[in-house]
């Protein structure tokens, strides 16, 4: 495995991106060419939570992806820098597609609770001209081939997280929160989508998904989207593994999504 922890994204910014590169090998496929996932954990954009990072990637290279974690800017940093951020990730990924074995046409962008807003902005916003007026190259570099949102916060309306939103936007959230409500972004230009939900998440709610894959059926975008009976916010991969504090935040029911997740992904990107 291929692990190392790469900085300089942006020349502005802190973020990190650490890799975990699964490395051909003779006796399996010199050529082989892996789907590849960058993982943005969630946090309010205030922190970044380790439950949703290294383990995701160690599971995601369960399944055969290469993984990444980006540990983007969050508060005091405001929009867009996490985004661009991101779109450089996504950039030096294809960039490096033969050194780290990613299929360029396989690139998903995941984000869990706010860094599914991120993950989400970027597949809703990739072709915007205002990132190519921050980034160099061209937008086709940045472009994400599929999204992962796990209990994303994506609306800034009535069911917003407005914690997330505050966090991001600082002083101008009263004039750009609205802007940033990413249902209203979908257009046919945003790339193949797996979400899933809980119901009884009480500090994100299941509409944000619902009203985001409502706007991925509107515009005829492919998707899937399980929204599971139990679990409230944060769930991780539900497991053991990643329970808050050792003991919250294990749901058996939810433990499914990384192989339906993973079987989407063959089918489907």
């Amino acid at each position: 495995m291929l692990h190392k922890k790469i900085d300089g994204l942006r020349p502005d910014s802190q973020a990190v991106l650490t890799t975990y590169i699964i490395e051909n090998a003779p006796e399996i496929d010199m050529d082989r060419l892996r789907p590849a996932v960058i993982i943005c954990p969630g946090g309010g954009y205030e922190m970044l939570s380790d439950r949703e990072a290294e383990p995701i990637a160690i599971k995601m290279m369960s399944y055969g992806f290469q993984a990444f974690v980006l540990r983007y800017s969050i508060k005091p940093a405001v929009y867009p820098l996490a985004l661009t951020e991101l779109a450089a990730a996504v950039q030096l990924v294809r960039s490096k597609q033969e050194e780290w074995h990613v299929d360029p046409n396989k690139i998903i962008v995941a984000g869990f609770s706010a860094g599914g807003h991120l993950a989400a902005n970027l597949g809703v916003s990739w072709q915007a001209p205002f990132l190519e007026e921050l980034l160099d190259g061209k937008k086709e570099d940045w472009q994400p081939n599929g999204l992962l949102l796990s209990y994303p916060v994506l609306s800034s309306g009535e069911f917003a997280h407005e914690g997330s939103f505050r966090a991001l936007l600082a002083e101008e959230y009263s004039v750009k929160h609205t802007s940033l409500s990413l249902e209203h972004l979908v257009t046919e230009l945003t790339p193949p989508t797996f979400l899933w939900h809980t119901l009884e998440d009480s500090l994100v709610k299941a509409e944000n998904s619902l009203l985001f894959a409502e706007q991925l059926r509107q515009y005829n975008v492919p998707y899937e989207m399980h929204i599971f009976p139990r679990g409230g916010h944060g769930l991780s991969l539900g497991t053991k593994e990643t329970a808050n504090g050792g003991v919250h935040n294990i749901e058996p029911s939810v433990v499914r999504w990384p192989e339906l997740f993973a079987d989407w992904v063959e089918w489907n990107i």
